[in-house]
């Protein structure tokens, strides 16, 4: 599975420059609604602690890179063009965006803390973050409502007999999320709620979109442009209002990560993405240096630049997922190296869907696993965790 973060937020608050810094790609930038109309997929990497020093190996990646130990894995990022209110009725890019957020497997909603964009992203002072936190939730909301309801349209205007189910007719409707029935049946007993639709209040179905929504489409706020006042001023509000405790919020600077990774890439400095400082290396002017000190007090305060931390904290901490190293329990390495993959499973993955991960026919011939720092045998229904060293034994 290749998971892909979803970039999303209303327009002009960072999203491509944060885009960029992940990726070191060069998408269209600019401080006006809109620049960017179609989405950009790139690759970014998020860190996992590698375990070859663990059996004494120096590992040999067959794509991403270690550095020091920590393991750069590829994930697809995706910057989803800007959103503005009235989307789920189709108003601005409306329709395509939520098209293009769809394939998004969890998102980071980029906010422009320091509150110099207003809801259309526009150019304004004094403007609350928080505003735009709550519309891109409403708007999702909205648009998972839109759906539920005309699925609950067709459960009441067709015979169904004595086998009605409204949890099968609403995950059939709702199969673009990627639910099924036994989701939306935990999720509409979890509310409190009948399995009869009839009962149900129009708050009560707002709530279940909801819930719904906040399932399948995972959402984390990175707080850009933390290197003003402003956002840090905002922060301290934002992030102490029980109103949003349902969220994770990290704190980030999009301009601070690029400005370093370019400043690397020229031999200026040495930076390791994600990391809390920096050398300097290079011969700088006096104004440079004062720039780089600047950004330098920065990632002391925050603990980096929060680009590398946003993507990890969406995929590992909101979306659930785990790094697993293919291994050897006996220590045997090919001509290729050793500890060459590693890979990025759903949570509560098990030995057979590692198995099958790694290609349908070891799947199909899977005897069992073996937990490669114990030795201990697994069997096919064991639950890994992040970063386990496993070896498949197949019979092909």
């Amino acid at each position: 599975m290749s998971y892909k973060i979803g970039l999303v937020g209303k327009p002009s608050v960072g999203k491509s420059s944060f885009f960029n810094a992940a990726t070191m790609n060069d998408v269209p930038e600019g401080a006006y609604p809109f620049t960017t109309i179609d989405p950009s997929v790139g690759e970014a990497y998020v860190r996992v602690e590698c375990a070859a020093p663990e059996f004494e190996e120096t590992c040999t990646p067959s794509v991403g890179t270690c550095k020091d130990g920590t393991r750069f894995v590829p994930v697809k990022l995706v910057d989803v063009a800007g959103l503005i209110p009235g989307a789920h009725e189709g108003k601005g890019l409306g329709n395509q965006f939520l098209t293009d957020l769809n394939e998004a497997d969890v998102l980071v909603n980029i906010v422009d803390f320091s509150g110099k964009t207003d809801i259309e992203g526009e150019p304004t002072e004094n403007h609350d973050p928080r505003e735009d936190i709550d519309f891109l939730e409403d708007e999702l909301d909205m648009w998972y409502l839109e759906i539920l309801n005309k699925g609950i349209e067709k459960f009441e205007t067709k015979y169904h007999g004595a086998e009605a189910e409204i949890e099968k007719d609403l995950a059939e409707q709702m199969s673009a999320f990627r639910t099924n029935k036994d989701e939306i049946k935990q999720i509409i007993l979890g509310l409190g709620l009948t399995l009869e639709p009839g009962t149900w209040e129009p708050e009560d179905r707002e709530e279940l979109a909801r819930s719904i929504r906040k399932r399948t489409k995972p959402m984390i706020v990175a707080a850009n442009k933390m290197d003003t006042p402003e956002a840090a001023a905002n922060w301290e509000e934002i992030t102490n209002d029980p109103a949003y405790d349902h969220l994770t919020f990290v704190p980030a600077s999009a301009h601070a990560e690029k400005a370093l990774k370019n400043a690397a890439e020229a031999g200026v400095i040495e930076y390791v993405a994600g990391e809390d400082t920096f050398d300097i290396r290079g011969d700088i002017s006096s104004e440079q240096e004062a720039g780089l000190e600047q950004i330098r007090e920065f990632i002391h305060s925050y603990g980096g630049t929060g680009v590398q931390t946003a993507l990890e904290t969406a995929l590992f901490d909101e979306l659930g997922c785990m790094a697993i190293f293919p291994g050897s329990a006996n220590g045997s390495k090919d001509e290729k190296g050793v500890f060459r993959d590693c890979f990025i499973l759903p949570k509560q993955s098990t030995t057979e869907d590692f198995a099958y991960h790694l290609h349908s026919d070891i799947g199909d011939g899977l005897l069992h696993g073996i937990d490669c720092r114990s030795k201990r045998q697994v069997g096919s229904g064991h639950e890994l965790t992040h970063r386990d060293v496993i070896e498949i034994i197949s019979t092909n």
